[in-house]
């Protein structure tokens, strides 16, 4: 372990509130992940990952108090915000323990021999997925918990069969040294080895761990250029690992000229709670809205303005983010044509205020200075881009890289019509982004089944999702045995199927005890 002291900083105050670690040298890297790796035997048995993802819920919960002041007193996003964070966040746990009982995360098909098969005689074949080894995770800054050390990267980790090294976010480092405590305990209370998880930190422990050759694949939430370094190494290894990266995005908005009409006060209001929840420190924050001229979108304007000039100031997660956040926004209201309704600024020496630019959507329709405002801006602010026609949506549109979300609000006419404009415009913004929101807002990302967290580049580095049941898939790969004996093969792939799960036997589906 190197000497370096690990300090937690108040963001409100900018003190230092201790030394909780130290940064971990290149040595201490390759302790944690290879203790990490001796823990792979023990995590092979289904029913001790449901048992220790059950136990680590019931143990952040236990100490939910004590982990949400650790977390308050870090990042300043407020003990109401992160108790329903730290909620969310023992329900993923509990979501990936019956993701992993019910057993078709394994995705068992099973062909048997077939010599009549056309048009060559088939073998007999049996295909599951296993899990890929030790997964690096690197905790986000804006979700201590739900995006840090027992957030969905690690639970679907081990819920997968993989052990965890995490790699702390300097933010809260901790909440991270008390989380990581929790998890180990509760593996050691369901009789697994406390190494499943293990804890880094430091810039230079995160370079160490990517290119460690027992970790075999990474999840990542931060930067786009953080992130894209972390995946260029990751690629560059003598033997590349898939790595997982949510890197940024803007999000896009899109408010037709029916639905400003219809009700413009009500889509201002939201958008302003939207892009102003949690300082506007969210990756699915609303950063470009397109609203059109005249009457309607001014009515929409004039909503937005008033419930933005009543938001409280708010303490960004680091002096680091602050300074950005301020620097990005006079960038952005220099520019030609640009207005601010109001003004983001800082407000003392820790706090900013939320604010909102405005331009002519035209401007955005052409390379040039203003593709600035195409970009993420982190923190409490956004661009309402005024359009005067479909031409110019879908030309800003065509501009626009990979997002997460997208959302479109329509009026109750437009969303009766399955083969109108809404219609074509939700095919094309299915084109740009993961998630196609419908008269609501993309803040806030349900944990469900159906959940898709992700989206093309740079909004991910890849098409898995980071959140809901399928997020375990990136820590697993397929192998298939071709005319193995009985007797050896793994319990998922046996003709009596021990394990009752659900598999697709020589073409059709069977689900045990249905």
């Amino acid at each position: 372990m190197g000497t370096t002291p690990v300090l937690s900083v108040d963001p409100r105050t900018g003190e230092p509130r201790g030394q909780v670690a130290t940064e971990a040298d290149t040595e201490a890297v390759d302790a944690a992940v290879r203790a990490a790796a001796d823990t792979l035997p023990a995590l092979a048995d289904p029913a001790a990952r449901t048992a220790l993802l059950r136990a680590a819920a019931d143990a952040l919960e236990s100490a939910g108090d004590e982990v949400v002041a650790a977390a308050d007193a870090e990042t300043a996003l407020g003990p109401s915000r992160l108790t329903g964070e730290l909620a969310r966040t023992s329900h993923q746990l509990r979501a990936f323990a019956d993701v992993v009982e019910e057993g078709a995360y394994l995705d068992v098909v099973i062909d048997h021999a077939d010599p009549e098969a056309g048009p060559v005689p088939r073998p007999d074949l049996r295909r599951y997925k296993v899990p890929l080894g030790v997964v690096a995770v690197f905790s986000a800054s804006n979700f201590p918990l739900a995006f840090g050390v027992p957030g969905g990267d690690t639970a679907s980790a081990l819920a997968a069969g993989c052990p965890v090294v995490v790699k702390a976010h300097p933010d809260h480092p901790d909440t991270s040294e008390r989380c990581a405590a929790l998890l180990r305990r509760a593996a050691g209370s369901v009789g697994l080895p406390p190494d499943v998880v293990r804890l880094v930190h430091g810039f230079r422990a995160g370079t160490d761990v990517i290119s460690h050759p027992l970790v075999a694949a990474a999840g990542f939430t931060g930067s786009i250029a953080g992130g894209r370094a972390l995946y260029d190494a990751a690629a560059a290894r003598p033997r590349p690992i898939p790595f997982h990266g949510e890197l940024g995005s803007l999000n896009p908005v899109v408010v037709t000229e029916a639905a400003a009409a219809e009700r413009p006060e009500e889509i201002g209001t939201g958008l302003a709670g939207s892009f102003t929840l949690g300082a506007g420190q969210f990756c699915t924050k609303p950063g470009l809205v397109l609203a059109p001229v005249g009457e309607p979108g001014d009515r929409l304007v004039a909503a937005l303005t008033h419930a933005t000039t009543g938001t409280p100031p708010a303490v960004l997660l680091d002096a680091r983010l602050r300074e950005a956040f301020l620097r990005g926004v006079r960038r952005r209201a220099a520019l030609p044509d640009v207005q601010a309704p109001v003004t983001p600024h800082g407000d003392g020496p820790f706090a900013v205020r939320a604010g909102f630019l405005t331009v002519p959507a035209e401007r955005l329709t052409v390379p040039g200075p203003h593709h600035l405002l195409l970009e993420e801006c982190f923190g409490p602010v956004t661009v309402v881009a005024r359009y005067r026609d479909a031409a110019e949506v879908n030309a800003v549109l065509g501009r626009l890289p990979g997002n997460l979300t997208a959302t479109v609000h329509l009026a109750a006419a437009e969303a009766r019509q399955a083969d109108g404009p809404a219609a074509a415009l939700l095919a094309g913004l299915t084109a740009l982004v993961g998630r196609v929101v419908v008269n609501g807002w993309p803040t806030g990302v349900a944990v469900a089944p159906a959940q898709h967290h992700g989206g093309p580049y740079p909004a991910t580095t890849g098409t898995a999702s980071s959140v809901g049941d399928t997020a375990i898939e990136r820590w697993l790969r397929p192998v298939t045995y071709q005319d193995a004996p009985p007797a050896l093969l793994p319990a998922p792939l046996r003709d009596d199927n021990p394990l009752g799960l659900p598999r697709r036997v020589d073409g059709r589906l069977e689900l045990p005890g249905r």
